[in-house]
């Protein structure tokens, strides 16, 4: 029997299928595998792997100063989260309001912001702000940027979300007399909620990401600081790949969190 194309993209996958997966999934895995053989050749070769330029990660000096700047990173990204969370809804209820008084400026808004990249943001903080008398500190020049670009593509989540609910959640609530306020916020965005967790996670990850660019305004994030090791130790490779491992480490965190928070409770 032939199967539909809904049957393809979300059914169950065939045997032939799953024998296609573990094969394609295998030589992937042996060519990535390859690859690090390479990379690490290469690095061996060019002398980055030796012991002298591992052994400041001993002293207790090095790990202090890329925590302070784990904390920087951790800091400006929570803030860039809440102004991102925040300021996402406010645009995505002013994207689905019935008057397009407020529904058009929104839609302006979302798309300047999610058209504009956030090193450009960056920039207008650090030079073209200044030059207009508001001068911002080191730590708000990045989070301001980075919490408002990402604040355009959270109100285009939300707004997926919130259209993903069936209708008769919202019909059924105002049929017992509830306010469309109470029928929002009661009863739909709590269901759109537990559909855009996912892509809310990638969005929190993208910000974390994004605080690398914190060099432009000098501000003492984890990538900064990885800078001045290299410039004063000369270590090149190991700094990164220890920077790299750690922001592994809290994206991973991040998205340990999601699951737990997007499992149903009892």
């Amino acid at each position: 029997m032939s199967r539909t194309l809904e049957d393809i993209l979300f059914g169950a996958p065939s045997p032939q299928t799953r024998t296609i997966t573990r094969v394609v999934s295998a030589i992937a895995a042996a060519m990535l595998l390859l690859l690090a053989v390479g990379m690490v050749f290469r690095f061996h070769s060019a002398g980055q792997l030796e012991a002298r330029y591992w052994n400041f990660f001993t002293w207790p000096t090095t790990w202090a100063f890329l925590g302070k700047g784990l904390l920087g990173t951790m800091a400006s990204a929570a803030m860039a989260a809440v102004i991102a969370l925040t300021l996402g809804l406010v645009l995505m209820l002013g994207r689905v309001a019935p008057s397009r008084f407020v529904r058009w400026p929104s839609i302006a808004v979302i798309e300047f912001l999610r058209g504009t990249p956030t090193l450009l943001l960056i920039y207008v903080c650090f030079l073209v702000l200044p030059s207009a008398g508001i001068k911002l500190s080191t730590y708000w020049m990045l989070t301001l940027p980075v919490g408002l670009s990402t604040a355009a593509v959270v109100a285009e989540v939300y707004r997926a979300g919130v259209l993903a609910v069936p209708r008769g959640q919202a019909q059924a609530a105002r049929s017992l007399g509830l306010t469309e306020v109470q029928v929002f916020f009661s009863i739909v965005f709590p269901q759109a909620l537990r559909y855009i967790v996912p892509a809310l996670v990638a969005q929190l990850v993208i910000v974390v990401k994004d605080t690398t660019f914190g060099y432009v305004v000098t501000y003492g994030e984890l990538m900064q600081n990885a800078r001045v090791l290299i410039a004063n130790y000369h270590s090149l490779v190991p700094v990164y790949l220890v920077v790299a491992a750690l922001y592994c480490l809290v994206n991973h965190a991040i998205s340990r969190a999601s699951r737990r928070l997007g499992r149903p409770r009892p």
